[in-house]
């Protein structure tokens, strides 16, 4: 009798709960979901789980194959050789093919005092506990949101909206994806909830104290409550396990998001870099990664060639409370187009879009390998094609 081929999926967020379900197709395929946590986190509503207008957690039973089999733990090394897994429990798994879905979370800021006097909210526990210190706080603390890009602007309006006196400060460019007639849109309305935004070269942040956060320019404001929402980090065990990362800690891959390192190794999301030019971390990424790292998998298990990863965008959605928001039309290769919805409209669709995203991964559940209507990015190809000629000029030049 033929075993089952045994399949570890690392990480239950939007990616890894795609390839753990899509990965259901075969029936001799024993599939088992990793995650810390019991409960489904949708990342796009972390910001209304800190203004307290939703949970922003999905039961398991919901989004998941019947069946996966959860594992709650964290795993904290990756043996390669031996096909293991070290789980902070004390326990081992072992796998013939792993998916790592590992995720990302908040970067490690290292500005001085921001590790210590900000708050993050990349991570469910984060936002659970950026919560309670605004429930705390006087209702006219000053509040300083640290970072103007999506995360940032829907943070700081949905506190805005509110009632609560926020400064949104960029260190930059406002919405720095946008296009300048999504940008404008956005700023009217955190001009319309009162948000005072501090954008330009001098709004660096050098410093952040338990009551004040000091610019490049030398000013400083007073902030109650300062939250922390420039950049992501990845979780670093594909690195501690020794398997080849970016300089970011994304696992190196190839264009079938197989490792580098290892054939038995595919991987998914936020934490992959195939052929070191990631996609953005996002969720519409993440769901169109997860099953094709699935498939990648599924191929090698039928002896067939696995096909190289095909993502497109088409948009970016952003609340701005709950009564407006801006969707920015996006092209296939995630650059902005003029078009824009904003307003009530704008609104609408970006809670439709978040309400679609736990029916997707139910839907791939139930029916394993039906949805393959993303869309698609020709100019990737284009662009490593061009990699590919300038790595083999620089070669023969110095041959």
């Amino acid at each position: 009798m033929t075993r089952n081929t045994d399949v570890v999926v690392i990480g239950g967020g939007y990616a890894g709960v795609m390839a753990a379900n899509r990965l259901t197709q075969r029936a001799d395929v024993t599939v088992t979901l990793i995650n810390p946590r019991p409960t489904f986190v949708d990342r796009v509503r972390l910001h209304q789980l800190v203004g307290g207008t939703h949970e922003a957690v999905v039961d398991y039973r919901k989004v998941l194959a019947e069946g996966v089999r959860l594992e709650v733990d964290t795993v904290t090394r990756i043996d390669a050789t031996g096909r293991g897994l070290t789980l902070a429990g004390g326990g081992t798994v072992g796998y013939d093919y792993l998916v790592y879905a590992v995720g990302s979370g908040s970067a490690g800021p290292r500005v001085p005092g921001a590790a210590g006097f900000a708050h993050p909210i990349a991570g469910l526990e984060e936002a659970q506990r950026l919560r309670t210190v605004l429930g705390a706080a006087p209702a006219t603390a000053p509040v300083t949101v640290v970072g103007a890009g999506p995360t940032g602007i829907e943070t700081a309006a949905e506190l805005a909206e509110q009632g609560r006196t926020v400064t949104l400060v960029s260190g930059g460019l406002l919405g720095p994806s946008l296009h300048p007639r999504g940008r404008r849109s956005v700023a009217r309305r955190l001009a319309g909830l009162g948000v005072n935004v501090l954008d330009g070269p001098g709004t660096k942040v050098t410093a952040v104290t338990r009551d004040a956060v000091r610019l490049a320019d030398g000013g400083e404001l007073p902030s109650a409550v300062t939250i922390w929402t420039a950049g992501f980090g990845v979780p670093d065990l594909a690195a501690r396990s020794g398997l080849r990362t970016d300089a970011l800690g994304r696992l190196l891959t190839d264009e079938t998001l197989t490792s580098v390192d290892d054939a038995r190794i595919v991987a998914a999301g936020d934490s992959a870099a195939p052929s070191d030019m990631p996609f953005r971390m996002s969720c519409q990424a993440a769901v169109q990664l997860g099953p094709q790292a699935a498939g990648t998998v599924l191929s090698r298990i039928a002896g067939e060639r696995p096909a190289p990863v095909d993502v497109g965008f088409v948009g970016t959605c952003i609340s701005l409370g709950r009564r407006a928001g801006v969707f920015q039309l996006m092209g296939r290769d995630d650059t902005a187009k003029s078009y824009y919805l904003g307003g009530r409209a704008g609104a609408k669709i970006k809670e439709l879009v978040c309400r679609g995203i736990p029916w997707q991964l139910s839907y791939e559940a139930r029916r394993p390998g039906a949805r393959t209507w993303w869309t698609k990015d020709a100019k990737r190809r284009q662009l490593l094609q061009a990699e590919l000629d300038r790595t083999r000029t620089t070669a023969e030049r110095t041959a």
